[in-house]
Formats: structure tokens, sequence, C-alpha cells
């Protein structure tokens, strides 16, 4: 019961945005299956045409395994891509003489948190740069064991099993179909998993199987009843989740506009084909099996040291007040305070708390440069973070550090370098990690040039060579003197000093 406690805690770290707990025993029940069938009304076997169109309904169930080095009730590690069966105990093997443990324990009848609101927030509008917030509610939260793994060889015609993960401790959260399409579903387990991330109650590292969603899937006219949901299982990718609601959506809305039936079944997203293929048909209630584990006794959650019986010793026990008073800065938190302190725009901290270290990586520039926030954010959002995502690579990957970026910034700040050869020199910099933006403008004589005798030469040809552009100037048509100056800048491969070039045209063209 011990690990039972130790899991329990670091789950509860989770209930910031749960807006009610129970502060009852909390009952570790077995079960066949832990899925939580959710009965909709069915939609006539034939479309009707209506002015209104069929939308999606998107209800999520969410496996987070939670952050331990042992599993739920036994001292086995936790450790991924271990070979097979080397992490299991007698206990996770069920072998004889082990207390009863063919089943999966779950919490069914009195979850550790029921009723909460979780709210993410994605971006939209006609550019795409407008943060829309949204809420989600949260049905409940339970403690549950995660169970073994099947190998299917359909070579060999026989399945194998690994019970590496049989026993890892795992909270469930169950979402109400709130949702509407995928974009919503993926914004929706982002957020999560960065509340999760910033906790430290679970890596989310989908990939490792940390993080796995069941979607709930139907379609409807909205003031109608739900459709019949499918359930498509275990989607380990928030871009893979996003692609098969929307394809199942999509799927759904045919076979009704056909004069199809949608069947109540299970589904698998096949990443390669985008689509998603059917597995089994959908267990119905009388399919679950629910029965009280007598061998585990109450979980007990208490509100604050206040409501703790006479004799109780705080730590031994859950104290949820204790809990909310030492958790860290969330992502809805650290988007604000990142808009309030340094002035950037909603959509920009959208995109630093969503990236993983760029909120850190862009707070490190700030502290080595006097440039303002507002023209850090570009480079950080802009030049870097493209530059990584077009090779595939984390924040915590980048060949130029913090400290670099901002001595880059610093010669441009400083007049010493021009915004385009900044650019320039970045470029060089992510190509020569080794060398600073110092070194890179001295090498290559990248400097911006202040001469005024050679800038009045240079700009001088650039007026002599384009007079109708000169005589729009001075028609009135002073957006002309960009060209111009653009034109210098070629001349003077981007190093000219852009204020002197300015002032200097306009005496020219006046």
């Amino acid at each position: 019961m011990a690990a039972s406690c130790v899991a329990a805690s670091e789950l509860l770290n989770n209930i910031k945005q749960i807006s009610a707990l129970r502060p009852k025993a909390s009952y570790a029940v077995r079960a066949v299956s832990t899925t939580s069938p959710q009965c909709h009304a069915q939609l006539p076997q034939r479309a009707r045409s209506a002015p209104q169109q069929l939308v999606g309904v998107v209800g999520l169930e969410i496996h987070a395994q939670i952050n331990s080095s042992t599993k739920l009730f036994s001292g086995a590690p936790v450790r991924f891509s271990a070979p097979p069966n080397s992490l299991v105990s007698f206990f996770d093997a069920s072998l004889p003489g082990t207390l009863p443990a063919g089943y999966q324990i779950t919490q069914q009848r009195l979850p550790i948190a029921v009723d909460g609101v979780l709210t993410y927030s994605l971006l939209g509008g006609k550019k795409r740069n407008q943060v829309m917030r949204k809420n989600v509610t949260i049905k409940q939260i339970q403690l549950e064991q995660d169970s073994g793994k099947s190998l299917h060889d359909d070579v060999r015609s026989q399945t194998l099993i690994d019970l590496n993960r049989a026993g890892v401790g795992l909270m469930e959260l169950v979402m109400e179909p709130d949702m509407s399409c995928g974009e919503e579903a993926a914004a929706a387990v982002r957020e999560l998993q960065l509340i999760l991330q910033a906790l430290g109650t679970c890596q989310g590292n989908m990939s490792e199987g940390q993080l796995r969603v069941d979607a709930n899937v139907s379609v409807h006219r909205p003031g109608e009843p739900l459709g019949v949901r499918t359930e498509v299982k275990n989607i380990n990718s928030i871009r893979y989740l996003a692609r098969a609601i929307d394809y199942e959506i999509q799927r759904q809305i045919d076979v009704l506009q056909r004069g199809g039936t949608v069947q109540n079944e299970t589904r698998a997203y096949d990443s390669k084909s985008g689509e998603t293929l059917p597995m089994r048909d959908k267990e119905g209630l009388q399919d679950y099996r629910f029965m009280p584990e007598p061998n585990l006794p109450p979980l007990i959650l208490y509100e604050d040291n206040a409501s703790l019986p006479t004799g109780i010793d705080a730590c031994q026990v859950v104290v949820v007040q204790k809990i909310k008073e030492g958790l860290p800065e969330l992502p809805s938190v650290k988007r604000d305070r990142l808009v309030q302190t340094y002035g950037i725009l909603p959509e920009h901290s959208f995109t630093l708390v969503n990236e993983d270290g760029l909120v850190d990586y862009f707070e490190a520039v700030l502290k080595a440069t006097k440039k303002e926030p507002r023209k850090v954010i570009g480079w950080v959002t802009n030049e870097l973070l493209g530059h990584l995502k077009q090779q595939d690579m984390s924040v915590w990957q980048s060949p130029i550090s913090p400290s670099a970026l901002a001595e880059l910034l610093e010669l441009q700040e400083t007049g010493h370098i021009s915004s385009s050869v900044a650019k320039q020199v970045f470029q060089e910099m992510w190509r020569s990690p080794g060398k600073t933006a110092l070194q890179i403008t001295q090498e290559q004589d990248l400097g911006l040039v202040s001469d005024t005798a050679q800038l009045h030469i240079i700009c001088q040809k650039v007026v002599d060579s384009h007079p109708d552009e000169v005589h729009a100037i001075r028609s009135g048509n002073k957006k002309v003197l960009n060209k111009l100056m653009g034109l210098v800048q070629k001349e003077t491969k981007g190093r000219a000093d852009p204020v002197l070039v300015r002032a200097i045209l306009q005496k020219k063209t006046s």
C-alpha cells in the first residue's frame, strides 16, 4: 500500500484545475476493463436534409503514466525499452502464492477527483494569430494499473505477452464530449501535457507511451441527440490525435449521408494511411465486472490540517491544501506573466509556452541583452524556432546558446551591424557553433558602413540611375524612398547605416 500512497500523492499534484475533490474514502476495485462506456442516442439510419450540417463531438480518455521509479503495488522498476518480461515481479505476473492479481486494479466508484475544468488555448482567426480560450469538463481522475502488452506475430500465428508495463501506475482522466474537432482535442491534450510536465507528475513522452489517448467520436446536428460514438484507441501523438479525430468525424458524416449507420465500435488509427480501422465491437455495460478489492484499505484525502483527526501525522496522509500551496507556475499563469512582464503579444506567449524549453531560452536572452523583449521575441520564435523545426531539433539541441544570440542582438542594437547582416551572421552561427557573432562579423568584414563620404557616393549613384523614382518622391510619393534605400543596401551588401542612408537620400531627392 506504500507504493499506492506515493503514487496517489504524486497524482494529486495535478488537482490545480480540478474544482471538486472528494475528501472521502476511495476504494480501489478490480475490473476486467476500465473503459467508461458512454451511451449516446443514435441518429436516424438515413441522414435527413436539414439546414444545419452534421458536426463532430469529441470526448477523451487519457492515460498518463505516473512519474515513479517503481510500479504501483510492487517494487519492480519502471523503465522504457527494457527487454521483454525483464521488469516483472511475482505479483505482476500473478504467480501462484501471490495475492489474487489476475485483473486490473482501478478506482471506479470513488475516483480521486471529479467535476473539474481544464482551460486550454488554441490559435484562431483569419491569420491564426488570435488566442482562443476554451474549457473542457473533466468528469473524473482515477488511479489505476497499466496492463501487459500483447505482441502479435502474424507470420507464426502466435501472440506473445510482455508484462513489463503490468502494474505501472497510471492516472486516467476522463473528459466530457465538450470538443468538436481534432484541433481542439490536440490543444487540450497539449495543455494537459504541459501541466503534468510542470508538476513533474508525468514526463508526458507520448512516443514512449507515457501519455496515451483514447478519443470518443460521434457526429450529430446541433440541438439533436448525440450520435453513435466510436472509440479510437491508444493514440500516442498529438499530431496523429488531431488527424485521427478529423478523419473519423468525416468518415461518420460520409456514412450517414450515404444512408448508412455508424457502428458502436473500437477503431485504431493507421498513421501511414491516415485512416481509422475497425478493431472490435464496443463492449457494453454487461461486459464490465467491477468488485471491491478487499486487500486495499481506503485512500482518504483531507482538505487541510484542520480537518485531520486527532493523532494523525500530516506527513503520512494526503492534505490537499498543502499540495496546492506547493504548486509551481502552471502554463496558463506563465503565459499571462509573459504578456504582462514583457509586453509581448498573447500569441507569442502561446508559442513560447507550447515549445518545451523556449520560455527559459527567451528569458535567458533577455537577461544578457538590452534589446527590447518585443524585438527579441521575433528572433526566438521565427529565426531560432524556425531552424529548430526545419531540422526536427529540440530547444536544448540548439547550436546557438541564449548568450550567443544575445551577443548577436547586442551587435545589432549598438549599430555595429544591420538587421539584414544580423540574419546572415545568425545563419553562419548555426553552421559554425564554435564561432561568436563578433568573430564572424570581423572575419567576413560585415560591420556597418558609417563613412559619410562613402555613403554619399553610393547614394548619388543610386539617385542618378533612377530618375523616375526620384521624380515620384519629389511629386509627394515618399514611400518610393524605401526602394532607393533597398538599392543602397544592395550595393553595400546590407552593411549601410540605415539612419545615415535615409538622411542622405532625403537631401538628394528633396
